[in-house]
């Protein structure tokens, strides 16, 4: 019983789908079909096409489950404790000093690895 309801929910929310989906192309179609109209006309068309396939989507179980969803991570990214101005500053430093130190370094090694086989390997000058 339950996987027949849960099937049933399914077809459903890819019905509405397809059909927000499909209300989007013809905001689309009738945005470039009106092109004698003036741009308010058109944008009003494609505007009000986007609005009605979002709403038809969020009264949706899927829709519902994205917003249920998009509400817990906003209130999980309020818990988040940023790091203040000066932490930022910081920490942006130690990245700049870091990345410094490894150039360097890499540059020290490829000039190593360089001389040594062209000069040493080689004989090359």
């Amino acid at each position: 019983m339950s996987q027949h309801t849960a099937s049933h929910s399914e077809e459903k929310s890819s019905w509405v789908s397809g059909l927000a989906a499909l209300i989007v192309v013809a905001a689309l179609v009738l945005y470039y079909t009106l092109i004698d109209q003036s741009l308010l006309v058109r944008l009003a068309v494609l505007f009000g096409g986007i609005a009605a396939a979002v709403m038809i989507v969020a009264i949706s179980p899927d829709g519902r489950r994205f917003i249920a969803y998009a509400k817990d991570s906003w209130y999980e990214v309020k818990k988040v404790v940023w790091p203040t101005r000066k932490e930022t500053t910081q920490m942006t430093l130690v990245v700049f000093g870091f990345v410094l130190i490894m150039s360097l370094f890499l540059w020290i090694a490829d000039k190593l690895i360089e001389w040594l086989v062209f000069s040493v390997l080689l004989g090359w000058k």
